[in-house]
């Protein structure tokens, strides 16, 4: 990674909101994708134009994509996008969706990007960069124990009936609990207003781009067991269900009654 991907990074976010905000509670056609996730033309829009920019900025670098799918993703470097993370909330007019834009240097979340391009919240972190939001350092707050922490997760409906079954008992642990905010919560942790998300059947391009913003923030971020988030060259690498805390004291104890 050099500062050149991170200038880079911030246009793509800039080219992607532009392709975002028109459409904001505006009308549009919704169709439903063969795994049941709504997309939309604004999904759709956004990505192409991020992409439009790798192909004359980085045409060496492979690019895995939500809507239009992998292209050279066995490459050392790639891109990760999710154009809109959090579609439901963006059909329904909320603005705690989010553009996650990352880069992978074999298979490890080296930058990463969170942009509510609405209210104009801009996370970025990366490999020996601090997380900043909107330009200035960001950073996790200090929670020693579970029943001092806040946790949030989008919703209930995304965890299998085991997984479930864990993750309300945490939340009968925790000081408080909320639904919603799909990546939007992420940056929250980074800024110290959220201590804890858990969350399972995450793809790489739901995760990626938030381990760099987690961690460069003074956060922790793994998966259920407590092993790093990566991607295998094969495409395997972790299974989806992540932990993202402020504090490693918290980390550490949801890893305990989670994995």
């Amino acid at each position: 990674m050099t500062p050149d991907d991170i200038a880079l990074a911030h246009i793509l976010a800039d080219a992607a909101g532009a392709a975002i905000r028109p459409w904001f509670r505006r009308p549009f056609l919704v169709e439903t994708k063969e795994d049941f996730s709504p997309v939309t033309i604004a999904d759709r829009e956004a990505e192409a134009a991020i992409r439009a920019l790798l192909a004359e900025h980085r045409p060496d670098d492979g690019v895995i994509g939500e809507e239009y799918g992998d292209d050279r993703a066995d490459r050392s470097r790639v891109w990760v996008l999710d154009p809109i993370d959090g579609t439901r909330a963006f059909v329904a007019g909320r603005p705690l969706f989010g553009t996650l834009i990352a880069l992978m240097e074999d298979g490890v979340p080296v930058l990463g990007l969170i942009d509510q391009c609405i209210i104009g919240d801009r996370w970025i972190g990366g490999r020996d960069q601090p997380t900043t939001l909107n330009g200035r350092r960001a950073h996790v707050r200090d929670c020693d124990s579970l029943d001092a922490a806040r946790l949030g997760t989008t919703g209930p409906f995304l965890f299998d009936a085991a997984d479930l079954a864990r993750v309300d008992a945490l939340r009968a642990a925790v000081a408080d609990s909320l639904y919603g905010g799909d990546c939007h919560n992420y940056g929250l942790v980074a800024s110290g207003h959220l201590d804890l998300v858990v969350e399972s059947w995450l793809k790489v391009h739901d995760w990626a781009a938030l381990v760099p913003v987690v961690t460069g923030a003074g956060g922790v971020m793994t998966d259920w067991a407590g092993k790093a988030l990566r991607r295998d060259s094969d495409g395997g690498g972790s299974d989806g269900r992540v932990i993202a805390a402020g504090d490693a004291r918290v980390a550490a104890a949801v890893q305990e009654l989670l994995g």
